[in-house]
C-alpha cells in the first residue's frame, strides 16, 4: 500500500531542492533498510549515541560528534553545550540561563528564518542573542567590541538564506573567537562539504542529516571533544524534548558512510538545466539562465525570470498553479517578488524536468488558466 495515497496526499515533483516543507530528500535503499532494521531492535541509546558520534568524527575529521533529531535541534543543543557544559544542575535549568555566560554573538544579516527562527533556536538552548552590525554592513569592530564577560560563543550561519551584503567572513569570525578563547558555532545545515569547516578550525559545526547527506530525518554536530561531550549531556536536559531515535541514528550512519562515494556531477546539472532553459526561452516573456547556487555550492539551477507584462501572468501565479496541480510541482521561490522562480535538478527524477517545462508552458499559454 502506498502510504502517501492512503492519506489522500498528492504526489510531489520536487524541483525546489532539499526543502524541509516537502520532505527534504529521498533515501537510498541501504539507508531505508538501516532505518527499518533500527526500528526492529532494542539498543542502549546512550551507547549508540556515543558510537554514532565516532562515525560522525570519522566522516568529518572532528574530534567527536553528536547525533541530533534535526539541524535546528543541533543549534539549541550546541548553544546549551557552551553555556551549561556538562554541569547537570545547569543542564536541567536550560533554557533559563540567567546569571550565566549566555550571550551568543551573531551578525545581524545572519539572523535568518529557515522555516523556523535562528534566534529562537538559540534561545531554546539558553542563549541570549546579540545581533551586531546592521543587515547590510558588519565591521570587525562590531563583533570584537560586543565580546564581554557574559559572552558564551560566536555564531556563524552558512546558508543561501543569508543576504548579508558586507559581512565578516567565517575566517574572521574564527580569528575573533579564538583571540578571546571562545568557541565558534557554525550552522552549516545544508552544506555539502563535511570536512571543510572542521579543518578551518570551527569548534562546533552542525549539519542536517537529511539534506546533502540524504539520510532520514536527523542532524548531527561535529567538533571539539569537550563540546561534543557537553552536547551529548544535553539529552538529560532540553535535548530530551528533541531526542533522536535509534532508527534515525541507524539510517544516519549508513548515509554518512555512503556520502563520500556520492557525486552529483555539476556538468550534468549544467547540461540538463541548459536544455530546460532552451525550451523555456522559446516562450515570450520568459528569460531562463543557468545560475550557480547563491551560497557558493556546486549546484546549478535554471533561473526563470518572468516578465508578467508579456506572459500575462506573474511568477507568483505560475508558482501557485504549479503547486495546486496534481502532481504538485514545487520550484524554488525565494525571489518570487522579483518575478523569479528556479528549478533545482538535484531532486528531480528522470523525465520530471519535461513535466515541469510542459506545465509552465500550459499555464502561460492558457491551457491551465482559471481566467
Amino acid at each position: 500500500m502506498n502510504i502517501i495515497k492512503s492519506l489522500g496526499l498528492k504526489q510531489v515533483i520536487n524541483g525546489s531542492g532539499k526543502m524541509t516543507s516537502i520532505g527534504v530528500s529521498t533515501a537510498s535503499q541501504k539507508v531505508a533498510e538501516a532505518v527499518k532494521e533500527g526500528t526492529q531492535h532494542f539498543v542502549e541509546i546512550e551507547k549508540m549515541i556515543e558510537a554514532v558520534g565516532q562515525v560522525i568524527a570519522q566522516e568529518t575529521g572532528a574530534e567527536d560528534g553528536c547525533p541530533t533529531c534535526s539541524a535546528s535541534a543541533g543549534i539549541s543543543i550546541a548553544v546549551a553545550s557552551t553555556i551549561a557544559g556538562e554541569n547537570l544542575t545547569l543542564i536541567e535549568k536550560m533554557p533559563n540561563s540567567e546569571g550565566l555566560k549566555n550571550e551568543i554573538i551573531i551578525q545581524k544579516g545572519q539572523v535568518i528564518n529557515f522555516g523556523g527562527s535562528e534566534s529562537q533556536m538559540i534561545r531554546l538552548g539558553g542563549g541570549k542573542v546579540i545581533e551586531v552590525g546592521s543587515s547590510n554592513v558588519v565591521e570587525y569592530e562590531h563583533i570584537d567590541e560586543a565580546i564581554n564577560e557574559r559572552t558564551a560563543a560566536l555564531m556563524f550561519v552558512k546558508s543561501h538564506h543569508v543576504q548579508q551584503e558586507r559581512g565578516q567572513s567565517l575566517e574572521t569570525m574564527l580569528s575573533i573567537a579564538h583571540k578571546h578563547h571562545l568557541p565558534l558555532i557554525l550552522d552549516a545545515a545544508a552544506e555539502e562539504d563535511l570536512k571543510k569547516y572542521i579543518a578551518l578550525g570551527a569548534d562546533i559545526v552542525l549539519y542536517s542529516g537529511a539534506k546533502a547527506i540524504e539520510g532520514p530525518s536527523s542532524g548531527f554536530i561535529a567538533g571539539k571533544a569537550k563540546y561534543m561531550a557537553a552536547a551529548k549531556k544535553q539529552y538529560k536536559g532540553i535535548g530530551r524534548a528533541m531526542k533522536v531515535g535509534k532508527e534515525s541514528m541507524a539510517g544516519l550512519v549508513v548515509a554518512l558512510r555512503e556520502y563520500h562515494n556520492k557525486f552529483h556531477d555539476p556538468e550534468e546539472q549544467i547540461k540538463s538545466m541548459t536544455i530546460v532553459c532552451d525550451l523555456l526561452n522559446e516562450i515570450n516573456g520568459l528569460r531562463c539562465t543557468v545560475k550557480k547556487d547563491d551560497a557558493g555550492r556546486e549546484i546549478y539551477r535554471a533561473q526563470i525570470k518572468v516578465n508578467a507584462e508579456k506572459t500575462g501572468i506573474t511568477a507568483r501565479k505560475i508558482y501557485e498553479k504549479l503547486v495546486s496541480s496534481d502532481p504538485a510541482i514545487y520550484l524554488r521561490h525565494h525571489f518570487l517578488e522579483q518575478g523569479i522562480i528556479s528549478i533545482d535538478p538535484r531532486t528531480l527524477r528522470s523525465g520530471q524536468e519535461k513535466i515541469i517545462v510542459h506545465s509552465i508552458k500550459s499555464i502561460i499559454t492558457g491551457e491551465n488558466r482559471d481566467g
